[in-house]
């Protein structure tokens, strides 16, 4: 977008001059702003290039977006220059609802250097976990691989998208992979997992990360252990549910374990037999206030009863079938299929539930997704 020179002072509540077209005929724009701050963003966009730079201004309250980890499609046509770092390489890119664009995101910082990989050269056709979540509408890098099979990060790496910034968190007691993560109320929790070496001590280890605490007083707590290293298999999303975690330790239909941590308590606790019995694909919290899972066998979007403890069928779909990955907010479920090529996204606030399919961009496959709000100046 072209800039334009601007040497005067904007008051708090205007938008610069050099973007001054009329909001609203006949109002002062402070005014105009009040009124057009209750239109749903999708108007806003449409009507007019004033409008739609109001809404991507600090003055209008950042709609929700889609931030996807990419990693290069093993099927896309590569030269062989190229074909190495391709693979290997992740990015992460937001999609804006709105205009239904993907946008870039400030790289990730380069000190230290960082190594993340999707696909290891020697080993394409098996995908190696990037494992993030999201905390306080944050985006939190927790672990990967790297080359040398080792965990690639020693300490989280923390994304803000209304600020645009990266930043790191305290250092981990043991850096690893393979484990299991996830968060509870502003906390973020990592269990087990698999350092640079199997450790049985580190393979049943749950530590604590205070998000809420300022930044100096940041550091990892070891909580209540897990009774063996069972968790430690593969990677792992531990759903924040209800001021608890939940988790089990298989993907899929086979026959699994399921835990549940009581971060109050402190302690953990078998899975309920319902919960366990239909947690069959991968699953994903909306506001800790309830618990969405994905059939990758039969492709049913259901949502778990409590009360009952069951799991009720919103939406089944074939485009659902081999999902791999799940995140859900903002009363939309979206659920990565199709190898990581296709996102289908289901509104489940909608009676009957509706869907509708997101595209990555092309030659690239996602390998995380969540919901956070639109990035600063993203216009």
């Amino acid at each position: 977008m072209k800039s334009f020179p601007n040497n005067k002072k904007t008051r708090k509540n205007e938008l610069p001059d050099t973007l001054n077209e009329t909001l609203l005929p006949g109002l002062p724009d402070h005014l105009s702003q009040n009124c057009l701050t209750s239109l749903p963003p999708s108007i806003l966009f449409s009507v007019s290039h004033a409008w739609r730079r109001l809404l991507y201004s600090s003055l209008f309250a950042p709609f929700f977006s889609l931030y996807a980890l990419l990693s290069a499609s093993s099927s896309y046509p590569t030269t062989k220059d190229n074909q190495v770092d391709r693979i290997s390489s992740i990015e992460l890119m937001s999609f804006d609802p709105i205009s239904s664009l993907w946008r870039s995101v400030p790289s990730i910082p380069k000190d230290p250097p960082l190594h993340l990989l999707h696909r290891h050269p020697s080993f394409l056709s098996r995908k190696l976990s990037v494992q993030s979540l999201t905390v306080s509408n944050h985006l939190v890098l927790i672990s990967g691989t790297t080359h040398q099979f080792v965990p690639a990060l020693s300490r989280p790496l923390v994304f803000h998208p209304e600020s645009n910034k990266w930043f790191f968190g305290p250092p981990f007691t043991s850096p690893r992979r393979w484990c299991a993560t996830g968060s509870v109320h502003g906390r973020v929790y990592v269990a087990s997992g698999v350092g640079p070496r199997y450790s049985g001590e580190v393979a049943r280890s749950m530590e604590q990360w205070d998000f809420r605490q300022q930044g100096n007083h940041w550091r990892w707590e070891n909580m209540a252990p897990l009774k063996d290293g069972r968790f430690s298999r593969e990677p792992i999303g531990a759903i924040g549910y209800k001021g608890k975690l939940y988790m089990v330790n298989v993907k899929g239909n086979a026959p699994k374990e399921g835990l549940v941590y009581d971060v109050e308590e402190n302690q953990w606790n078998d899975m309920p037999r319902g919960m366990l019995a239909g947690w069959n694909g991968p699953a994903a919290t909306m506001n800790e206030d309830a618990i969405y899972v994905v059939n990758e066998v039969t492709g049913a979007l259901s949502e778990y009863d409590c009360k009952n403890d069951c799991w009720k069928k919103v939406i089944e779909l074939p485009e659902l079938k081999l999902a791999e990955q799940i995140a859900a907010g903002r009363g939309r479920v979206c659920v990565v299929c199709a190898n990581g090529e296709t996102i289908v996204v289901v509104d489940v606030m909608a009676r009957p539930a509706r869907f509708w399919v997101v595209e990555p961009p092309l030659g690239q496959q996602v390998a995380g997704l969540h919901i956070l709000p639109r990035m600063s100046g993203s216009y």
